[in-house]
């Protein structure tokens, strides 16, 4: 049975894939690594660097393994593409080739937001997390879950979060999964409030009473599903698109 391997998205550290511990099928060998400057790891000299992260990152990402990216995590595993050998196959979760999109986050809401964060981290990270949970069934109770889980505190230094933004707004890895050797695997809450319609349309499975956050509104069938990847593989590759 192949390996999976869970990448978390801004602003979150591996923490935030807990929920699914009791769900995973006996048997699956499941990391969590967090990505450089997130949970006391080490920070990147240059976090927008995609090439040294991938030489920080190429122990935790082996060729044998699933990825399963969450959010930005899913950005930077199909921006890694490019730069480390291809995984068994790649796991897109709330994610398209590009994050920002008029029906989703805006070019100029994510700018707003940035600007945000260099005021103050703090709060706009609060304002980030209790956004993307309003497409869970209970975001009251799914917010509760998320802060008991990850606590208050700035998960990694500004630089890092910066960084992160910067790549929010700007990466697009259209062109790494056209020319991936590595099935593709998209999956999207229904209800994402972060993802354009169209986005969650296009997505090879959608879960139902779901948001950006499935770890915390839908745990058991987000494990199942991921599962069923890791013991066969079998997404398709992406088609061409303009």
């Amino acid at each position: 049975m192949t390996s999976l391997i869970l990448l978390s998205g801004w602003g979150c550290d591996a923490r935030i894939w807990r929920p699914l511990a009791p769900h995973w099928p006996h048997g699956l060998e499941v990391k969590a690594p967090d990505w450089p400057g997130y949970a006391g790891r080490p920070s990147l000299a240059d976090p927008t660097s995609l090439t040294d992260l991938a030489d920080a990152m190429a122990e935790d990402l082996p060729a044998d393994a699933v990825w399963v990216g969450w959010s930005l995590g899913g950005l930077l595993a199909g921006a890694l593409l490019d730069h480390l050998p291809a995984p068994r196959a790649l796991v897109l979760l709330g994610i398209g080739e590009h994050f920002v999109h008029p029906q989703g986050v805006s070019d100029t809401a994510l700018a707003d937001f940035q600007r945000a964060l260099r005021r103050s981290p703090d709060i706009a990270r609060e304002h980030f997390l209790r956004r993307q949970l309003a497409g869970e069934p209970d975001p009251t109770g799914s917010r509760r879950a998320l802060r008991e889980l990850l606590g208050t505190a700035l998960p990694a230094p500004f630089a890092t979060l910066d960084a992160g933004l910067e790549h929010l707004a700007h990466l697009d890895i259209h062109h790494c999964l056209s020319a991936a050797s590595c099935p593709v695997q998209r999956i999207a809450g229904a209800d994402d409030p972060l993802l354009a319609p169209e986005v969650i349309a296009r997505a090879d499975q959608r879960i139902e009473n779901a948001g950006h956050c499935p770890m915390l509104s839908q745990p058991q069938r987000l494990a199942t599903r991921l599962a069923s990847v890791a013991t066969a593989p079998d997404a398709k590759r992406p088609e061409s698109t303009s």
